[in-house]
């Protein structure tokens, strides 16, 4: 992404700052109009108000954090046009700075917002992104059922819960593949996961299937590389589920996965029951490593990363059959990612890897589940075809 440059086409600000603007001429041209305006790769945020400055806030690994958006001179509008390569997906907020400080304020004229456990963010989608139909809610697909569950580990020495999807047409008689979701909830609250799967059972892209969601009350330091977690997951939850729930007993019929630290939840696990778990989906893995000592720049929070991926990059196995690898080209975690691809596939593992022009967010990670969930798990639809 950078600043647009005077070769592009006039723009629609540009039209607009020609005509002398006036606050009469101004609420015509803001009239009806899609904010930010985007115009092939030109894309002009707009903000209206009295300010010292107003900055743009985005989550571009490797630009400037702020960028300023420039006033119109005897006018309350301010304008910044950045050039964004096509199907991209950028969440940010405008930063207002007055006399008495500043604020980050979601975009009021843009109506499209991305949600996560941390509040809300606008949410600018350039030319040929195009909103997941098969995540949108579809009277016509069968609802699955989302049941709590809740039992004590020993691992961790506590209560553990989550919910249990079961697909609509469920069957004791019938046995599913079992896929365990690290944060669960999150993944049903903010990646519309439900939605995605009644979707993809309904249209015969991936099988029927039981889902289980799981939460953990500490998950930076359970999801990172934790011998307990793995525990819990392997000894004690799969053993659980698949005494009382009719799930299919093999390891390509058993997936884990997860996005940043639950990815790296997932790989070691994996990791530490080779075998047991043959397929992975891990999305914008926390991967930190090391070529020289032990501390990563990212803190101390990954320490217990660094080690499982030191590990894992001076001795590469094999530890499941298929694992698809998303991530985020404007993450700061995309080398990570990428420089594992190579050391997995020399493991013998199928290995897929997919990048897309978003960040380290819920929508990117949605956005990416269908062709992960139904490379790992092809429906009789995706059988056909291949």
């Amino acid at each position: 992404m950078s600043a647009a440059p005077s070769s592009l086409p006039r723009l629609a600000i540009h039209e607009l700052i020609g005509t002398k603007p006036t606050p009469e001429k101004i609420d015509k041209w803001l009239d009806g109009r899609t904010i930010p305006i985007v115009e092939g790769r030109s894309c002009t945020f707009i903000w209206r108000g009295e300010a010292n400055a107003v900055n743009l806030r985005h989550w571009i690994f490797g630009l400037e954090t702020a960028n300023a958006l420039a006033r119109i001179e005897g006018t309350d509008l301010w304008y910044l046009t950045l050039e964004i390569p096509e199907n991209s997906r950028v969440e940010y907020k405008f930063e207002l700075v007055r006399e008495k400080g500043f604020k980050w304020v979601e975009d009021p004229r843009n109506p499209n917002r991305a949600r996560d456990p941390f509040g809300a963010n606008s949410v600018l989608q350039s030319d040929g992104y195009a909103f997941p139909d098969w995540a949108k809610y579809d009277a016509t697909s069968r609802p699955g059922y989302l049941e709590p569950f809740s039992f004590h580990s020993k691992a961790f020495g506590g209560m553990r819960s989550g919910k249990i999807y079961l697909p609509a047409r469920f069957r004791k008689s019938r046995l599913y593949p079992i896929l365990v979701v690290h944060d669960g909830t999150d993944y049903i609250n903010f990646a519309a996961m439900k939605n995605v799967l009644d979707n993809l059972i309904e249209r015969l892209e991936i099988p029927d299937m039981i889902v289980a969601f799981t939460d953990s009350p500490d998950r930076l330091r359970e999801y990172a590389n934790d011998e307990r977690h793995a525990k819990f997951l392997t000894e004690e939850l799969l053993v659980d589920l698949t005494k009382r729930l009719p799930i299919i007993d093999r390891p390509q019929s058993r997936c884990l996965m997860g996005a940043s630290f639950g990815a790296v939840a997932a790989f070691s696990t994996a990791t530490r029951y080779p075998g047991v778990w043959g397929r992975l989906l891990l999305q914008s893995g926390s991967f930190a490593f090391t070529d020289i000592g032990k501390t990563n720049r990212r803190g101390p929070l990954f320490d217990r990363i660094v080690e499982f991926m030191n590990e894992m990059r001076s001795e590469p196995k094999a530890v499941s059959e298929r694992v698809f690898v998303s991530c985020g080209v404007y993450e700061s975690l995309i080398y990570e990612n990428r420089s594992l691809i190579p050391l997995l596939e020399t493991t013998g593992m199928q290995v897929k890897f997919v990048e897309a022009r978003d960040g380290h967010n819920w929508e990117n990670w949605r956005d990416r589940l269908r062709e992960g969930l139904s490379w790992l798990f092809p429906g009789p639809l995706m059988f056909i075809y291949e």
